[in-house]
């Protein structure tokens, strides 16, 4: 029923790479209208044609986007958003995952999360479900958040979306083999050198 749908998002969002089993889970929550997802994730999916974070400049002023040093911000963020793919808006800012070619690709999919001031943040877990349940634990009236955690997987498995573990010391927390900051920084300076600012 939402195979064109979740075509489109695949190729705005993901390049065109298959949609995770959790993310077209939330997705068809979504587009369905049911929120119980939405209320337990905090989570809201980027709809057709919303413009990733990384490339929206529209927030600049002409002078602030004619400004050699800002476009070189802007061209290093543009190179960025090859491998951060970005699906919803949620977190510090966005969510989404981190696939650059250098990561291994015999594993699950890297997640990221890039907040408002354009820092990248790590997230634990196999998946976007994990990794936004184990941000949420943090934030939910039970002060502990492992114990937060294991409600959350609870409730989520309840509505047909387990995940690997309900066990929050248990969630994967391997390391990106490129660091996000540190390529963004990299990517900048190219763009700086370029321009003659160095």
């Amino acid at each position: 029923m939402y195979d064109e749908r979740l075509a489109g998002f695949s190729r705005e969002r993901l390049d065109g790479r298959p949609v995770p089993d959790d993310l077209r889970v939330l997705l068809v929550a979504q587009w369905e209208g049911r929120t119980e997802f939405a209320r337990l994730l905090h989570l809201e999916f980027f709809e057709a044609g919303e413009v990733h974070p990384l490339l929206d400049t529209s927030y600049l002023s002409e002078k602030e986007l004619a400004d050699p040093e800002m476009q070189a911000v802007n061209a290093g963020a543009a190179e960025m958003a090859q491998y951060v793919k970005l699906v919803a808006k949620g977190g510090k800012g966005w969510v989404g995952y981190w696939l650059h070619p250098d990561e291994p690709a015999d594993r699950p999919w890297h997640l990221i999360e890039l907040d408002t001031e354009f820092t990248f943040w790590a997230m634990a877990g196999l998946t976007l479900t994990e990794g936004t349940a184990a941000e949420r634990a943090s934030c939910q009236d039970e002060p502990d958040e492992r114990i937060a955690f294991t409600q959350l997987a609870t409730e989520l498995g309840a509505l047909g979306l387990p995940l690997s573990t309900q066990d929050y010391d248990a969630l994967d927390e391997t390391e990106y083999t490129v660091d996000p900051e540190q390529l963004m920084e990299e990517l900048i300076e190219a763009e700086r050198e370029k321009h003659g600012l160095r």
